[in-house]
């Protein structure tokens, strides 16, 4: 690993990665880490003024991105696990596009066009290492790279093989069916999607870690060594034996190559099987998201958080300050990441004031 290089609008940043990193380890060092924001909220932020034709354009447009993220920090302050970080996105099924998939883009976010895949032509699927999606990748990190000026830290774009990457394929209807009339075939495409992710990884890595980078995506939490969000959104959609036997597996083997590993819990569908998850020793957090509505607030959810913490696993919680102390009142600092948004730096400061004083309780 090479030297992490120094932030510098942010004096505290070394202190805060040996935050984190005892917090991947299961320590606890002068309190839990917080970071300042919750979760998706960069999807809410209004950009710059865009002159271009349509949004495909404007998210191919690396200068327009970057200058659009420079613009939103410029002259912030970045309290306790808060980092600026740029990293080069072209949405969640990026990964899947890789293949020779197109995306469509919105305003936020992009997806597959879907399509069905025969068996015949699982063997012939093939990564366009030359692809329009990765040479964007490429060049954007580079950009963001030589213009930082140890202003942010570059990471990751958001890399999901596995069962994800099939849904991105054929449609999460199609992938039910398969599911039940030919599971053999998910198992393939799956295993398929899982061939070339080491590469793929290795591939921003290794040029990340030259420039003096830390592992890091858009969850905003930096750490030193091979770091991934995993996560299985369509699981929400399947039974727990499903899960088990058609899509465990790949999930074992995105993972086998990671010194750090969050599990993205994406909402009560998916928490459906913690069980399984929890058994697995790669993954040293989770990150739990538990919606809005009904799902709110998080203090019907403590029960669930309380049980990640006894199996000696992370969690990374979403709460609003008016939550905190209630939080803090019945569940145990050991194992917690913070995400909370608050209104402004006085408040900030409040709530680093108050965790600090957590473990004493």
């Amino acid at each position: 690993m090479e030297k992490i290089k120094e932030l510098v609008n942010k004096a505290d940043w070394n202190q805060s990665l040996d935050r984190i990193e005892a917090w991947f380890q299961g320590e606890l060092l002068d309190r839990p880490p917080v970071r300042f924001s919750r979760h998706n909220e960069e999807y809410e932020k209004k950009e710059i003024t865009s002159k271009h034709s349509s949004n495909r354009e404007r998210w191919f447009d690396a200068e327009y991105q970057i200058s659009n993220f420079e613009k939103q920090i410029n002259g912030k302050n970045f309290n306790g696990e808060t980092f600026p970080v740029f990293w080069p996105n072209l949405g969640p099924d990026v990964y899947a596009a890789f293949y020779g998939w197109e995306l469509e883009f919105g305003d936020v976010t992009s997806w597959c066009q879907h399509r069905l895949i025969e068996k015949d032509e699982i063997r012939n699927l093939s990564l366009d290492w030359n692809s329009p999606y990765m040479r964007f990748l490429k060049s954007a990190t580079e950009m963001a790279l030589e213009r930082s000026g140890g202003r942010w830290w570059v990471g990751f774009t958001d890399l999901h093989p596995s069962i994800d990457c099939v849904a991105a394929w054929v449609g999460q209807s199609e992938l039910c069916t398969l599911l039940y009339d030919n599971p053999d075939v998910v198992d393939d495409l799956a295993g398929r999607s899982c061939d070339d992710f080491e590469a793929v990884y290795n591939i921003f890595y290794n040029e990340l870690t030259m420039a003096g980078q830390p592992s890091v995506n858009w969850i905003n939490i930096p750490v030193k060594g091979r770091f991934h969000i995993a996560g299985c959104d369509f699981s929400a959609m399947v039974s727990r034996q499903h899960f088990d036997h058609h899509i465990l597996p790949s999930i074992e083997r995105e993972l086998q190559t990671m010194d750090h590993v969050i599990f993205h819990v994406d909402g009560p569908g998916v928490a459906r099987h913690i069980d399984s998850l929890l058994d697995q020793p790669s993954i040293q957090a989770f990150q739990w998201v538990q919606g809005v509505g009904d799902d709110l607030p998080i203090m019907q959810w403590v029960e669930f958080i309380k049980k990640i913490q006894s199996h000696g696993k992370g969690v990374v919680v979403d709460l609003t300050t008016a939550e905190l102390d209630s939080f803090m009142d019945i569940v145990s600092p050991q194992g917690i990441y913070l995400c909370v948004s608050a209104a402004n730096e006085q408040e900030e400061q409040w709530v680093l004031k108050q965790i600090s004083a957590w473990r004493l309780r």
